[in-house]
């Protein structure tokens, strides 16, 4: 019996403990099997374990060959076990160093021995370092991803002879510490200097960016709603390194990581209405994340509202109230994070042109009443800011008035974003928009006049509870883009304006 190999497998975001161990026995001469829950891909590891190891220079034993992964009752899925298997197989054989059983192995192999990498590795690092293991072997390509996580040592393999001849204590690896400085390159396309006029909207979007707050945008054709969230990227900042972990390791574990292996610009995704739900809300057979997820602490953009699948729509309330997906299998419930920003846009009526100064509107009322029911009135609820994107005359359009930029812009967002972020250190949150009801207790406090206007505004309204709570968070924003602590009844009756509603 050889020794217990250390390695992990992925549970939704999270690793979960893998030992792996092999032993050979009497019997059939050849036979390799694989037990404890694996999938097909895993139990194809035999024929890439058999060939690699052979390709190397070492035979592959021929005997009987028996590999656990345990816990038995864990499914385990992917590629990621065959560089463990292979390093259990041989310690059968060969004596390694002792530091093989305080590591952690994970890592395809190619039928010639080379390593491929895997999905997940940033969770598998963190995972590694949350319960006392030193050092990790992976792929040399998810290295720069691995090394995000301080103080844990990085082996990057780039063939399995390597290993081997290190494990042997003949050959040494480049060790990697991890920590690496975060660079954030920003190329931003559009800019809100480009936009003509839309100086409420910008103001909306500016308010939406500097607390999270979910938007919905309505208005004809042609007035400008795309551009304007495709803009909004360009004013909202940088990632703080905590976010950057979060975002990488959901593109992570779904195969989405580019040649650099992090994610240091936020994210807009834009999926189209026809997308199903297990792409837009996340699932499959094994769940993976949806758009929701690689969404996170960027921008959701759901273009044309109304055209969204009913079940789709639904399905954001959860995500929408606490920021995170369940998502329900046989083998277990899976949590992702989905605390995206909410930037929606739809046309006032089916023919677009409701209320329009220029085109006459062709809808009966019972298609007018149809469109508007297709959203829902806790979907509607969940959205913190309405506003009309009206469509621009020609004056407008020809107007030379330089529009202020997506920098100056910024700014302002920037330094609300920082007193939310020293206000909220210590609740691990971020933003005005995450914050439950007892902190908008302490956060959002308003004096007698302000308490008394709010009073009069909810009761002729009409609003839930939830409008109170929403209302008072976009006012707390609005006072931080003035740099003010006490919230005004000006702030109030403009957060109010904005949840009117469409």
């Amino acid at each position: 019996m050889g020794i217990k190999i250390l390695s992990a497998g992925l549970l939704g975001l999270e690793a979960e403990r893998i030992e792996v161990e092999a032993c050979f026995g009497g019997g059939d001469m050849g036979v390799f099997t694989i037990v404890g829950l694996p999938d097909k891909s895993v139990s194809e590891a035999r024929e890439r374990v058999r060939s690699a190891i052979n390709s190397i220079g070492f035979r592959f034993p021929r005997r009987k060959v028996v590999v656990n992964l345990a816990p038995a009752d864990f499914k385990k899925y992917g590629s990621a076990y065959d560089l463990p298997v292979a390093v259990s197989i041989l310690s059968n054989i060969y004596k390694f160093r002792e530091e093989v059983e305080s590591s952690l192995f994970v890592g395809e192999l190619a039928l010639n021995g080379d390593l491929r990498a895997i999905n997940g590795i940033l969770s598998i690092v963190s995972f590694a370092k949350n319960i006392g293991i030193k050092n990790v072997f992976l792929p040399s390509q998810n290295s720069l991803e691995a090394r995000l996580i301080d103080g844990i040592n990085i082996f990057p393999i780039k063939n399995l002879k390597g290993l081997i001849d290190f494990l042997l204590g003949k050959k040494k690896i480049n060790q990697e510490q991890g920590s690496i400085n975060i660079l954030v390159e920003k190329n931003n396309v559009f800019d809100f200097s480009h936009i003509r006029g839309q100086a409420q909207t910008k103001r909306a979007l500016e308010i939406a960016v500097s607390g999270s707050h979910n938007v919905l945008m309505f208005g004809p054709p042609g007035s400008g709603k795309t551009i304007l969230a495709k803009s909004v990227i360009s004013i909202m900042p940088d990632f703080v390194l905590e976010e950057v972990l979060e975002v990488t390791k959901i593109y992570s574990i779904s195969g989405k990581l580019e040649k650099n292996g992090i994610i240091c610009s936020r994210p807009f995704r834009a999926p189209h209405h026809t997308a199903s739900a297990p792409a837009i809300i996340g699932g499959g057979t094994w769940p993976r994340p949806g758009e929701i997820s690689l969404a996170h602490r960027g921008v959701l953009f759901l273009d044309e509202l109304p055209e969204f699948s009913r079940g789709i729509l639904e399905n954001l309330r959860q995500p929408l109230e606490d920021g995170v997906i369940n998502i329900s299998r046989t083998a277990g419930n899976i949590s992702f994070p989905a605390k995206f920003m909410l930037l929606a846009a739809m046309n006032p009526c089916p023919c677009g042109y409701f209320g329009d100064k220029e085109k006459e509107c062709i809808c009966s009322s019972g298609q007018l009443n149809n469109y508007r029911k297709k959203i829902s009135g806790p979907i509607k609820d969940r959205i913190d800011i309405h506003i009309k994107v009206p469509r621009l005359n020609f004056e407008e359009l020809i107007n030379k008035k330089e529009e202020e930029n997506s920098e100056e812009i910024g700014r302002r967002v920037l330094l609300s974003r920082e007193l939310q972020l020293e206000r909220f250190r210590p609740y691990n949150i971020f933003n005005n928009s995450e914050m439950n009801s007892e902190l908008v207790k302490k956060f959002c406090y308003l004096d007698k006049n302000c308490l008394s206007f709010l009073k009069k505004a909810i009761k002729k309204l009409d609003l839930s509870a939830r409008a109170y709570f929403k209302i008072l968070k976009v006012s707390r924003t609005i006072a931080d883009l003035r740099q003010d602590e006490k919230i005004s009844i000006d702030d109030i009756a403009e957060a109010l304006f904005y949840h009117s509603g469409v």
